[in-house]
């Protein structure tokens, strides 16, 4: 080794099935660059204000972060993009000279795959399957990018959906409607379905929408933010039912698309970084 290699990581908790590793460090090789990608697993959101204070002395370069801590590191940031203080979420951190910024690539990471849909989602009824980080980032997006009629947020506890709509400074004239998601009739109405809870990852075989009651059809997009497996209980079904489908794969590589632009001021090799993460999906 002939330079010293910057430290990227991912935070979260039980998050070793993660591919972002292998997304990163392949574009760092294929680009040259003195990078490495690794997963930080913290077990309590009470850990998270020694782990930033401790990745400013360390001087490691950046984070992404997952699940359940999207909302946690935002107190302890120095500042925050304007994507991420619209919605008080924070995907991916930058580190420069110890200041910490907050970014959501997220938002523009889930538009991008709905975007040859624009015209014949705008003005229609959409639907959300929960109330955390990445269904905020999935209802920014639909409102900056495809002027819905409304969007329905299915969560299991409504007053908790609503406090965390209120909190994130949500603009209260969106069109967003809060049900609860043991009631998913009104499924049958909407234009696109997204799935934006673990439910589905490998080893869970549930789906956040009952699958035996026909609710979808082939005038739907059925996106799921789930990318392990790649064919989750939701899409299999979707598929089944004539149902357009998007895969969590192509939110991942958008969002981690953005985020590496942040970290590196270098254009990710997406197509060759595809390639090799289907791959390595596959086998």
């Amino acid at each position: 080794m002939t330079k010293s290699t910057k430290i990227l990581g991912l935070i979260g908790r039980a998050v070793d099935y993660s591919y972002s590793p292998l997304i990163h460090n392949t574009a760092c090789r294929l680009l040259g660059l003195s990078y490495h990608y690794t997963v930080f697993n913290i077990a309590d959101p009470s850990m998270i204000p020694d782990a930033l204070r401790g990745a400013k002395a360390l001087g490691i370069a950046g984070f992404n972060v997952t699940i359940p801590y999207k909302k946690s590191v935002v107190p302890f940031l120095d500042a925050l993009s304007a994507e991420a203080a619209s919605i008080q979420a924070v995907n991916t951190i930058v580190n420069e000279g110890g200041k910490l910024t907050g970014h959501n690539t997220d938002i523009a990471g889930f538009a991008a795959p709905l975007l040859p849909y624009r015209e014949s989602i705008r003005g229609k009824t959409l639907s959300i399957f929960g109330a955390g980080g990445a269904a905020l980032a999935a209802i920014e997006a639909f409102i900056r990018f495809f002027a819905p009629k409304e969007i329905l947020l299915f969560v299991r506890n409504p007053e908790k959906a609503s406090l965390l709509l209120e909190e994130s400074g949500h603009d209260k004239s969106a069109p967003v409607r809060i049900l609860c998601s043991d009631n998913p009739e009104i499924i049958r109405e909407c234009r696109v379905i997204v799935n934006a809870t673990p439910i589905g990852t490998r080893g869970n075989n549930d789906s956040p929408l009952p699958l035996d009651r026909e609710l979808l059809h082939p005038g739907q997009i059925v996106y799921d933010m789930v990318y392990n497996p790649l064919d989750t209980p939701l899409l299999l079904a979707a598929k089944q039912a004539g149902a357009a489908t998007i895969s969590g794969i192509e939110m991942l590589i958008g969002q981690a698309e953005h985020s590496f632009m942040l970290w590196t001021g270098m254009q990710m090799p997406v197509k060759a970084v595809k390639e090799s993460l289907l791959q390595e999906i596959q086998q």
